[in-house]
């Protein structure tokens, strides 16, 4: 049972103490014969792998902890742009020859953009890792971000948006979160909108492009069959190759501040009009940061009120109401920030007695606790859920991501499980009343002309 810190210094094996600064290397032997390694390179680049006997593929994956949270004004929308962009061709490689690179060896390749982040992965056979870091490295490096390709990426990304416009459950959440976070950078859509895609200029990616996508701010990190010196040689040259400059002394950037965030949501009844045969309902509040010590508790909280088939929610709603097919909770973690909250889809009909139902649930459970079955069944679903899903070599590329970025905190899964197992029905309770305290927000979308509809 092992928790590594990751500083900018180095532990070796399982000793843990400080090395000398110089030493940028950290090394942690897992379960499973699994191993940990974590390098500084010239730059300040940060690469992070987990070694994992017996499988025959790898996933890697370019971090850029930069997020939509990060847009200044006039760049809303240019993080997720640039996700777009990157594959649509470099100095060297057109967008046909980035998609033909993993097509002919059968892997795969994508991105992601979130709050606080972006992420360039592929997984590819062992065989085929040289190729996969050879191409997103020279995506994230070299990308021209040509004028045309830029004018109809633009296109798609309106498309991309009508598309989530289009689904009520996803208008819900982006609604709930705009009003729990209030006028925080967290609260903006991660795609911008589209009056701030059709208005943001070339130019404006471009300074969005230079100013992030540098050595001090890439982490890379990669999980499956790899050896880790061969992998760092492999990026140092694809980066050197590309013209960036890796000075041996230079450092990564700091994480960000984890001090918590003044945040002032916008509580009370939010309707969204919508032609749609049923009501979604979100109810929630602020919640914890992404380092808080209470992280594990919430899991807990989470997995008794509304995260599974057993919930409270799920048996109250749907199997002993029938109000509703979907039902559920859920909550997201920053740096300086949380937000916590309930789903329904019901009949419009339904959709007062709903809301009735989701806000007494959690004050039920900030008034009389959980008992020993329900801790007990909590702690089985996490446990298991966190077994299962590192049996994936993209989710321990993901995890190591998470670490780098935003705790600087490896845990191995005998920690992460023995977290969960220490939390107590006391501190799930106490955790629930400071929730059920908060101001709420109710978000509703579905065919209501005004909040009168509702019949509340």
């Amino acid at each position: 049972m092992v928790m590594i810190p990751l500083p900018l210094h180095s532990v070796e094996d399982q000793q843990f103490s400080p090395l000398d600064p110089a030493d940028l290397t950290l090394v942690h032997r897992g379960e499973g014969g699994s191993e940990v390694r974590r390098s500084i390179l010239p730059g300040g680049v940060r690469v992070l792998t987990e070694a994992m006997p017996g499988q025959r593929s790898t996933t890697v994956g370019f971090w850029i902890p930069v997020g939509s949270r990060d847009e200044e004004a006039g760049h809303y929308g240019s993080t997720h742009f640039l996700e777009h962009l990157l594959f649509k061709g470099t100095t060297k490689r057109s967008a046909l020859e980035i998609a033909q690179s993993f097509d002919a060896v059968g892997g795969e390749s994508n991105a992601a953009t979130a709050k606080e982040s972006t992420c360039y992965y592929a997984r590819v056979l062992d065989t085929d890792l040289p190729m996969a870091m050879e191409v997103i490295a020279d995506m994230v490096t070299s990308a021209v971000i040509d004028p045309h390709e830029l004018e109809q990426e633009r296109g798609v990304i309106i498309e991309e948006l009508a598309m989530d416009a289009d689904d009520a459950t996803d208008v819900a959440h982006e609604h709930f979160v705009a009003r729990v976070m209030g006028n925080h950078p967290l609260g903006r859509p991660i795609g911008g909108s589209p009056e701030e895609i059709m208005a943001i200029s070339r130019e404006a990616v471009m300074e969005h492009y230079r100013a992030h996508y540098r050595p001090s701010e890439l982490i890379v990190t990669a999980a499956g069959s790899l050896d880790h010196e061969e992998l760092c040689s492999m990026l140092m040259t694809a980066l050197s190759d590309a013209g960036w400059e890796l000075d041996p002394l230079a450092v990564p950037e700091p994480r960000r501040n984890p001090e918590p965030a003044k945040i002032t949501s916008i509580p009370g009844l939010e309707v969204i009009n919508r032609p749609v045969e049923q009501a979604n309902i979100i109810i929630g509040c602020t919640s914890i940061t992404g380092h808080d010590d209470r992280r594990q508790v919430l899991a807990v909280l989470n997995a008794v009120l509304g995260g599974g088939m057993s919930s409270r929610l799920f048996q109250e709603i749907r199997e002993k109401r029938g109000l509703a097919y979907s039902t559920y909770s859920f909550s997201a973690a920053y740096t300086d920030a949380g937000y916590f909250g309930m789903y329904a889809g019901c009949a419009p009909g339904k959709a007062a007695e709903v809301i009735g139902l989701l806000g007494a649930e959690l004050d039920r459970l900030a008034q009389q606790g959980i008992s020993a079955e329900e801790l007990s069944q909590a702690k089985g679903q996490l446990a298991g859920g966190t077994v299962l899903a590192l049996e994936d070599p993209g989710s321990r590329m993901s995890r190591l991501g998470r670490a780098e970025m935003i705790t600087g905190e490896f845990q191995d899964i005998d920690e992460a499980l023995s977290r969960v197992h220490a939390v107590t029905a006391e501190q799930v309770q106490a955790l629930a009343q400071e929730l059920a305290a908060r101001e709420r927000v109710i978000t509703v979308v579905g065919p209501f002309e005004n909040e009168a509809a509702l019949g509340l």
